[in-house]
């Protein structure tokens, strides 16, 4: 990515479905090698469960895009004034240069007024994920097993104006490029 590339978080829709679907299978390959598994729901998710996921009201997936390319993406669940971040996948050619870091600042511009904290899970194994979520101000809460796999659980407290305050940060194009 070079100075003059502008990277644009917005709202992925259906018709943008199946390049995102491809941009998550291309992401979570090295997820798959690291766990030695390739059946991961990031890989094996159709494209029509996509459709309905990406209609799903208390479902936000944010994009990144440079130019017309989508180069990163963010899945948030919303409910009961939780947040929950999954499948943030960022293109192999497009990976350390603070896009994922981008895409977890910019989710909490979308999130409802109500929302009080904000989780976030990734495999036990995935050392570059747990930092990066450490250093956006999630901590380690708990693991847990499902199936062959084992999730780490991470918690962001959300402060009054915290979402306000970020977003204004992502809106004055703020650079993050520590993730």
């Amino acid at each position: 990515m070079s100075e003059g590339d502008q990277i644009r978080i917005d709202v992925v829709g259906t018709p943008d479905a199946g390049e995102l679907l491809t941009l998550r299978r291309a992401a979570f390959v090295s997820e798959a090698q690291i766990f030695n598994d390739p059946n991961i729901p990031a890989l094996t998710q159709t494209l029509e469960e996509l459709v309905v996921d990406l209609q799903d009201d208390d479902v936000v997936t944010l994009g990144a895009w440079m130019g017309h390319r989508l180069i990163g993406s963010i899945r948030v669940g919303i409910e009961d004034g939780k947040a929950t971040i999954g499948r943030l996948a960022v293109a192999p050619d497009q990976q350390g240069q603070g896009i994922g870091t981008q895409l977890l600042f910019g989710v909490l511009g979308y999130l409802p007024e109500d929302t009080k904290e904000v989780w976030v899970f990734t495999g036990q194994n995935s050392k570059h994920n747990i930092a990066m979520y450490n250093k956006a101000g999630y901590e380690h809460q708990f693991d847990q097993v499902a199936g062959d796999l084992t999730y780490a659980y991470l918690r962001k407290v959300l402060e009054a104006g915290a979402i306000i305050d970020d977003e204004d940060d992502v809106e004055d194009g703020a650079a993050r490029s520590d993730g």
